[in-house]
């Protein structure tokens, strides 16, 4: 196994949160949402705000129509018209407080996009409705924003930790596509100590039902036992985590989403949401 504790950063030192009794449990309340601290605001698209000129590629990929990439293509077809008239000039520049930009007869308005970070409880689902009357994450969201966002991947209902919400298309597709490779760590506790070949075996690759998967890392955290792990991933397939330590025989009593690319938890209690920050979305933007 790697040297330990080199995810020591991602996790918070001490021992881990022990499960209350049944009957306590059961009278526990909720973690309350906390209010929106005062000066707190979604994240707006900067791209516009302060009306210089932007290209129109990228103006019309803000209005949702499609990719920069795919935005080119329509220019270069004649598809896409400015002040009345067909343009098919690349690398164009126009002023979003004058122009007028058209397209299959409609005019263009930018998105303003916004973007959240929460740490998500146990016992929410990821999904936006659910018809059993389950709570979900967009019970605590709604609280946060009233901009219409959806949660970019998912997390099981007994899963805790990072989710990311957010209205930009585009950005949710990068962030959730294994081409990008975007790294998630994950706390693991294990009802056993963690073998060395299995670590072995979780690097190298082991096979499941829907194919091979492997952690890009994985290492004891630092000032915990022997069954805590720390867990470097970037696919996203559906419960991955918790598949390829219940195929080498363990069983997964809690699992924590601690890192999502350059986003951690700190400072972030659970059941809470926060913006992200400018540098925070430049930084998911810069992805490749």
């Amino acid at each position: 196994m790697a040297k330990k504790g080199n995810f020591d950063k991602f996790i918070s030192k001490g021992k881990p949160e022990k499960k209350s009794p049944p009957e306590k449990r059961k009278k526990k309340a909720d973690p309350k949402p906390a209010r929106k601290p005062a000066g707190a605001k979604a994240i707006k698209s900067q791209s516009l705000a302060s009306n210089e000129p932007v290209r129109l590629n990228k103006y019309i990929a803000l209005a949702g129509i499609c990719s920069r990439r795919d935005a080119d293509a329509l220019i270069a077809e004649g598809k896409v018209k400015v002040n009345g008239k067909v343009v098919t000039e690349m690398g164009m520049k126009i002023d979003p407080a004058i122009d007028k930009v058209v397209y299959q007869g409609k005019s263009l308005i930018p998105q303003n996009f916004t973007y959240f970070l929460m740490n998500k409880p146990k016992n929410h689902i990821t999904t936006l409705s659910d018809e059993q009357g389950r709570k979900t994450v967009m019970d605590i969201i709604t609280i946060y924003t009233s901009e219409r966002v959806f949660p970019v991947g998912r997390l099981d209902r007994n899963t805790t930790g990072l989710l990311v919400f957010t209205n930009d298309g585009q950005l949710a597709e990068k962030m959730t596509h294994p081409s990008y490779q975007v790294k998630k760590v994950y706390h693991v506790s294990l009802d056993q100590p963690l073998q060395e070949v299995h670590a072995l075996a979780l690097q190298q690759g082991i096979k499941l039902e829907d194919g091979v998967a492997k952690v890009d890392r994985i290492d004891l955290v630092e000032g915990h036992g022997p069954t805590e792990i720390g867990v470097e991933i970037h696919s996203g397939k559906n419960r991955i985590v918790r598949r390829m330590f219940e195929h080498l025989g363990y069983q997964v009593l809690r699992l924590d989403r601690v890192a999502i690319g350059p986003l951690t938890k700190k400072n972030l209690p659970r059941g809470r949401c926060r913006p992200l920050t400018e540098k925070e979305v430049s930084f998911l933007r810069m992805i490749k």
